[in-house]
């Protein structure tokens, strides 16, 4: 049996066939789209280069002159003098408040007058005392006008100092007096009463916030939760020592 015998027995005969042609040739495939060109990626520009702070190269000693000839902001018009800050330079404790006061501004020393006082009694029921291992300092070195909250472009133009002041007193631990201190240090808007308790950072130091001492002076009953803060930034100190010991 041939094939088309076979064929027909299978019931395949006859072949189909395409008209008009014997056999017809598959149709060529399109030719493929030649490949796209691989593109390199574009590097991206490089970063612009944060421009060094103004204070970067300076001692305390330079720190303090920069601050009083200082006129980065409209208070250098308006001040007395500037307020550098006071203490030991290589001390452990940093208490950092908001700005100068009238006697701050009339004295160029921060935390004078009353408030002061109530400072050195605080530090003082922990064992401390102005200018052995502590070093006071506020966030602006001038006043502002009638002691009104710091303004975000004066803040701006007075950060570098205190940031300066920590990386060349490097201390243990920072005490933030008060809520517009907290809040700046912090970046938040959150009440001081939630902030008070708890251990924070800023710039890799251990942060403790308190009420400010002007607060207290009018608030008395709050100074309860002052020497809670108080005894909290003591444990944490003690906390810093031991592990610095083990």
């Amino acid at each position: 049996m041939d094939r088309q015998d076979r064929l027909k027995a299978l019931g395949l005969w006859p072949v189909w066939r395409l008209r008009g042609a014997a056999m017809a040739e598959p149709e060529a495939a399109p030719p493929e789209d030649p490949p796209s060109a691989v593109r390199e990626p574009t590097a991206s520009p490089p970063a612009p280069a944060t421009p060094p702070s103004p204070v970067s190269g300076l001692d305390l000693d330079a720190l303090g002159a920069a601050v009083e000839s200082c006129g980065r902001c409209p208070l250098a018009r308006t001040r007395t003098r500037g307020v550098p800050g006071v203490g030991d330079p290589k001390a452990e404790w940093l208490f950092i408040g908001e700005a100068p006061g009238a006697d701050e501004d009339r004295l160029g020393e921060p935390f004078v007058g009353q408030a002061g006082k109530l400072l050195d009694a605080m530090m003082a029921g922990i064992g401390l005392q102005r200018g052995r291992n502590v070093y006071i300092a506020n966030i602006l070195k001038s006043r502002p006008p009638g002691n009104r909250d710091p303004k975000p472009e004066e803040v701006a133009a007075c950060l570098p100092y205190l940031e300066r002041q920590i990386d060349l007193i490097r201390p243990k631990l920072i005490v933030v007096l008060g809520r517009i201190a907290a809040q700046t240090l912090l970046v938040s808007d959150t009440p001081i009463g939630k902030l008070r308790g708890h251990v924070h950072q800023y710039r890799g130091v251990p942060m403790v916030v308190t009420y400010h001492p002007a607060y207290l002076l009018r608030n008395p009953a709050d100074k309860a939760k002052a020497w809670e803060d108080l005894v909290l930034a003591r444990q944490t100190m003690a906390g810093l020592k031991s592990g610095a010991a083990s």
